[in-house]
């Protein structure tokens, strides 16, 4: 039995899992690596009430502090990771990729909404509830990366900014690396105004225009950041074949996803997670 999500094509994409009581999902382009502990949390499994029932890892959204800690362990042991190992971002709409280090271990990055490392051991952790995860895996460098990408993000091309980074600090190659593009909100449900689209049309090539967005009678768009952001990491040099893309929509998914545009600001937040794994011994 799965966990009841609807998904836009009817194919599961992601492997849904359930450890310990706690759900999550994970992609099999990743998992086959044997490199990495990685997921993606659902709204289930965790002890919050009330808006951020139950599974809330951010201490952002006003959830009782004590839940939120008893949520990290639970999504920790569930993943194969340790809550102490979590490395934070505080989102702010940036396209700020940060490098972890060894000593950064627990930090919180202000004002940052990637990061990268080749640390084995350190879990980067990222917060959505509509926006786009971006997940990075370099098996050759044995590098990763994690990155928020909402509108603004995508229109700064956030998933280029972030591969840019690993090619940086790691030597990595873009058709080395494998990406997804997480749980998010989907075109059918992602209505904007006209100033939004005319920041995509700045952005991106005109034969493009039909594919990432449409004008409604009442003068709206429905935009696709799906779509955009799998052109943005093509364009950066990531090969079709080491691309997974969600099909699954958070507005879609309210009883099960954390969703800003079905609850506002009384909610939760979803949780993306990325670990290198450690070395035996280690």
């Amino acid at each position: 039995m799965g966990l009841g999500l609807k998904y836009k094509n009817g194919e599961r994409i992601f492997e849904e899992k359930i450890v310990g009581g706690v759900p999550y999902l994970s992609y099999p382009l990743f998992e086959h690596t044997g490199l990495v502990d990685h997921g993606f949390s659902t709204r289930l499994g965790g002890v919050s009430v009330g808006c951020w029932s139950s599974m809330n890892i951010s201490i952002t959204r006003g959830d009782d502090p004590k839940h939120v800690e008893r949520n990290r362990e639970l999504i920790a042991h569930a993943i194969g990771v340790e809550a102490e190992d979590f490395t934070y971002t505080h989102q702010t709409h940036t396209t700020n990729v940060a490098v972890v280090r060894a000593e950064d271990k627990g930090r919180h990055f202000m004002e940052t909404d990637g990061m990268v490392t080749n640390v084995p051991g350190i879990c980067l952790v990222t917060f959505y509830a509509d926006c786009v995860p971006l997940y990075f895996l370099d098996p050759v460098k044995k590098a990763i990366g994690l990155s928020h990408s909402g509108w603004r993000g995508t229109v700064g091309r956030m998933g280029r900014v972030t591969i840019e980074k690993m090619q940086e600090e790691y030597e990595s190659r873009p058709s080395d690396i494998l990406a997804a593009v997480g749980p998010s909100i989907c075109q059918d449900c992602y209505e904007v105004s006209e100033d939004v689209i005319c920041r995509f049309k700045e952005e991106f090539k005109k034969e493009l225009w039909e594919i990432l967005f449409y004008k409604k009678a009442n003068g709206k768009y429905q935009l696709n950041l799906w779509e955009a952001n799998r052109h943005i990491l093509l364009e950066a040099g990531i090969q079709e074949e080491h691309m997974a893309v969600t099909n699954l929509c958070t507005h879609c998914n309210p009883d099960i996803l954390f969703s800003h545009r079905t609850a506002g600001n009384e909610r939760g937040n979803l949780s993306a997670f990325l670990a290198l794994k450690r070395q035996e011994g280690s």
